[in-house]
């Protein structure tokens, strides 16, 4: 008797918690009394203490979307158009003075081309200039051995053979002759010449 009295109010709880489980709100029946009711209630609370105080709600919702990371407000877009604009600027000041650099390097480049170019011309005028000079010096010392034979050959002739000759020749050649005999070759073709050539050769060789 006790046992199925036991088993009877086993069977009595399980069917209690069974309809209290039945009776029991679910989840969204919670959510709503819990959560949904209260913020709406907080939300309205809200907007009537703005209307009382007058305070702009939504002013204070910009100024929080303001504040959130890669959202601005339209200033903001127009800082960064102005921040681009500014930026293009210096990109073509910067291509304009790389321009005007390239420019100066061209013409440096050919200040120094020409300032080779000059140089060059310089050492080959130099060349020529010592090709001439020593040109010059072999046709000196041909014409120096030339008269040094000439004048060999005078000093071996007699004075009266060499006599009537230098009479004949320019006075620059008679004069170069004389100057570059011995005194008594020079005496002796004087005595061999006419008073008035010996006269004015003598003359001619004092004014040297």
């Amino acid at each position: 008797m006790a046992k199925k009295t036991k088993e009877q109010l086993e069977l009595q709880m399980e069917k209690t918690e069974m309809e209290m489980e039945e009776q029991s709100p679910g989840f969204f029946k919670k959510f709503f009394y819990l959560f949904l009711i209260p913020l709406m209630f907080i939300i309205a609370l809200c907007l009537i203490l703005a209307t009382v105080t007058e305070y702009n709600v939504f002013k204070m919702a910009d100024d929080a979307i303001e504040k959130i990371p890669f959202i601005g407000s339209s200033d903001d877009g127009k800082t960064v158009v102005e921040n681009s604009s500014l930026n293009e600027q210096k990109v073509v000041e910067l291509q304009a003075e790389i321009q005007e650099k390239e420019l100066q390097i061209t013409e440096l480049q050919s200040q120094i081309d020409s300032s080779a170019t000059e140089k060059e011309e310089l050492l080959a005028e130099q060349e020529r200039l010592k090709f001439e000079i020593e040109k010059l010096k072999r046709n000196q010392e041909e014409s120096q051995k030339e008269f040094n034979e000439i004048l060999t050959t005078f000093e071996k002739m007699s004075a009266k053979t060499a006599a009537p000759i230098l009479v004949q020749m320019s006075d620059t050649e008679s004069l170069r002759i004389l100057s570059n005999m011995k005194p008594d070759t020079l005496s002796a073709i004087f005595t061999k010449m006419s008073p008035e050539d010996a006269a004015r050769y003598t003359e001619l060789l004092s004014q040297e």
